[in-house]
């Protein structure tokens, strides 16, 4: 009998593989218990489509991705913090302060979890920051940080 793999199963194959497997083991185990489908014609060719889907929905996002790269490569978001009587700013710029700056400057919206901050801002001046932003994907933002 042939399955089709919906979920991995460990000791015979990947999600999305098709097997040859036992009839009692294939109905009794693998499709009784939902980790995969009989292979027939049909099951087959919607899984296809179902990859075909998949893999053109990846190539978009790939795309707004590399988009959005190039956008924030050439952008310069400018944040206005208070300043303390030694000149330091008042906490750190946050990365909901660098979203929220920019969306309101660039009117680009990025999740903050992109955000790859290693060192706090906590200094007045330009800061280069890098945007680590999926699929291998990564940009930089310039920000300048200027105080009240």
């Amino acid at each position: 009998m042939k399955v089709l793999l919906i979920k991995d199963v460990k000791t015979l194959g990947k999600a999305g593989e098709v097997k040859e497997v036992k009839d009692g083991y294939g109905k009794n185990f693998l499709i009784g218990k939902g980790f995969a489908r009989a292979a027939t014609a049909e099951i087959l060719a919607q899984h296809a489509q179902n990859e075909l889907i998949v893999a053109q929905n990846l190539e978009k996002e790939v795309n707004l991705l590399k988009e959005i790269a190039k956008k924030l490569d050439k952008c310069e978001i400018i944040i206005t913090k208070k300043l303390g009587q030694n000149g330091h700013i008042f906490g750190s710029v946050t990365k909901d302060e660098i979203a929220a700056a920019l969306k309101e400057q660039h009117d680009i919206e990025i999740d903050k979890k992109h955000i790859n901050e290693k060192n706090a801002i906590k200094t007045v001046g330009e800061h280069d920051l890098d945007f680590k932003l999926g699929h291998g994907l990564h940009a930089k933002l310039h920000v300048d940080v200027q105080g009240e």
